[in-house]
């Protein structure tokens, strides 16, 4: 059996991805995130995720995150693995014409029971900001 477990939500998508992973995996490095030259996020204690069929990406602590930044959105999304992923968006005073700061950071507030770890992290759409590592 895999890492998930049959459920209704997930009847269709395991019986073609049986073998699905996501792994949680701290990460030593230290991890900022910018958006054009403003630091969104620093942390130290960054989780690297990754799944079949995708990139890894990294989430780091809400309290790392300047949410001051940011507003909380009405977009959501559903992942079969993870859970529902909830938004935010840069300020207006934040974001500029040539960069969209909409829905450019997501969390799972209350993420499956296989992935809980995710609690109280957050990720960045990496096309749309900057990553830097030390």
């Amino acid at each position: 059996m895999g890492q998930f477990p049959v459920t209704p939500t997930r009847e269709k998508v395991l019986a073609k991805y049986p073998d699905y992973s996501v792994t949680m995996t701290p990460t030593e490095a230290s991890i900022s995130i910018f958006f054009g030259d403003i630091e969104i996020a620093t942390s130290t204690q960054a989780l690297v995720i990754k799944e079949s069929m995708h990139k890894a990406v990294y989430y780091l602590p809400r309290q790392d995150v300047n949410l001051s930044l940011f507003t909380k959105t009405q977009h959501s999304t559903y992942c079969p693995f993870k859970g529902h992923a909830s938004y935010w968006t840069l300020n207006s005073e934040t974001a500029d014409a040539d960069h969209t700061g909409e829905n450019i950071v997501w969390s799972y507030e209350a993420p499956y029971p296989e992935v809980a770890g995710l609690k109280d992290y957050l990720s960045f759409y990496i096309d749309r900001t900057r990553l830097a590592t030390g």
